[in-house]
């Protein structure tokens, strides 16, 4: 009986990968080659001699190489502290507390302060550490279509009799299709209807706003907001996020908060590679502006072909191709072409919208541009993608 029971679970997920595979939503492992377009490295500061000679410093000068615990054991520093205040003072809020993941940080955050009899209102395309988070909060969920403001209103006014909190929760820039949040709407909404607001800025850290303080910044509502989550893995070069907030919530973070407190802190000299990553992104206005510049350019040159490129305006173009087979197809030629780009299919992304995600950096040309568009504009019109195939592209 226990030998049947082991086999069953190989054999289910054995089924499980040939479902997969079948669905064409097969993922693997891979090392891709020529212009990445994968990348979350906006400002190109990945590959930066300066960053490079900041950690070869810090470690250098490094005390130990491992934090030897959590925070609240053994891995507190004054490098964290310290950064932890710098961080809050960028991003204009009270305080600042440092997670090692941007997963971390909102399944921390979120599954800490929700609790059972709370309601969650949550954008339907928000990245998948948010949709966690929630769930573990055992709060209710209401899911409003992705921006759809007037159902969200309707919405928070039809739980006005709730006792439990109330919380927003959106990314500033959605990560699949490049657009903003109506923040302006969600800051009335919140105010006007009982509400806090938690706002995931991952995607516009060091992209977006002055010195690349994101979407928030250039409001200036960032003491009303309960909570901005600011990821370091994409345009800082580096790892972790920093929940930014009042000193009162960072404190019950602190305490509350499982996956800051069960997680090995990060060593100190990593605090240091943060820190010269930010001071390089502060300064950098010239990538900021090209990077604009260069997904201006993408969209109109993706429309001008007649592909589908949704409504955003961010570095984050997507091509939406629809069919999950399509999405692979083009995807395999576009490497063969030299472009380094990643299918991304359900349930990513909702079925029947399968595209290429285009990630751009301010490493990328113009010439890269003009040349992307004419390889994707080939591989759709290929032979090798099928008649059925090339429709959905018509009516992704």
């Amino acid at each position: 009986m226990a030998d049947d029971l082991r086999v069953r679970l190989r054999e289910r997920i054995a089924e499980e990968l040939e479902n997969l595979r079948e669905q064409s939503q097969l993922r693997s492992l891979e090392i891709l080659s020529g212009v990445n377009l994968c990348s979350n490295d906006y400002l190109g500061l990945a590959a930066d001699p300066r960053l490079k000679h900041a950690v070869i410093e810090a470690v250098a000068s490094a005390r130990q190489m491992g934090a030897t615990g959590s925070r609240l054991l053994s891995g507190n520093s004054r490098e964290w502290q310290e950064l932890e205040s710098e961080f809050a003072e960028f991003a204009g809020t009270e305080s600042a507390l440092y997670f090692g993941s941007g997963y971390a940080a909102n399944v921390g955050l979120l599954s800490a302060i929700l609790q059972p009899g709370d309601v969650v209102f949550s954008d339907a395309l928000n990245h998948a550490s948010l949709i966690d988070g929630m769930r573990l909060s055992g709060a209710e969920k209401i899911i409003y279509p992705h921006g759809d403001m007037q159902f969200l209103e309707d919405a928070l006014r039809e739980k006005s009799r709730s006792t439990g909190a109330k919380v927003i929760v959106t990314e500033s820039i959605f990560s699949m299709e490049g657009d903003l949040a109506r923040m302006e709407d969600l800051l009335r909404l919140a105010k006007t209807q009982g509400a806090e607001l938690i706002v995931d800025e991952a995607h516009a850290l060091g992209a977006c706003g002055p010195e690349g303080r994101g979407i928030i910044a250039g409001l200036k509502h960032e003491r009303e907001i309960l909570a901005i989550v600011y990821t370091c893995g994409k345009a800082l070069a580096s790892a972790g996020a920093f929940v930014c907030c009042s000193a009162k919530l960072k404190e019950f973070l602190v305490n509350r908060a499982r996956t800051f407190l069960f997680s090995t802190a990060l060593p100190p000299y990593f605090a240091r590679q943060i820190h010269a990553a930010l001071a390089i992104a502060r300064k950098e206005d010239s990538r900021r502006k090209h990077l604009h510049e260069i997904s201006i350019a993408l969209r109109a040159e993706l429309s001008a072909a007649g592909l589908n490129c949704g409504a955003g305006s961010t570095q984050i173009v997507p091509v939406i191709l629809g069919a999950n087979e399509t999405a692979v197809n083009v995807a395999a030629q576009l490497q063969a072409a030299g472009f380094a780009v990643r299918a991304i299919r359900p349930p990513t992304v909702p079925a029947g919208t399968a595209r290429i995600r285009v990630s751009l950096t301010s490493r990328i040309t113009f010439a890269d541009v003009h040349r992307l568009v004419g390889a994707i504009g080939a591989a759709v019109h290929s032979r090798d993608l099928s008649a059925a195939e090339a429709a959905t592209v018509a009516n992704a």
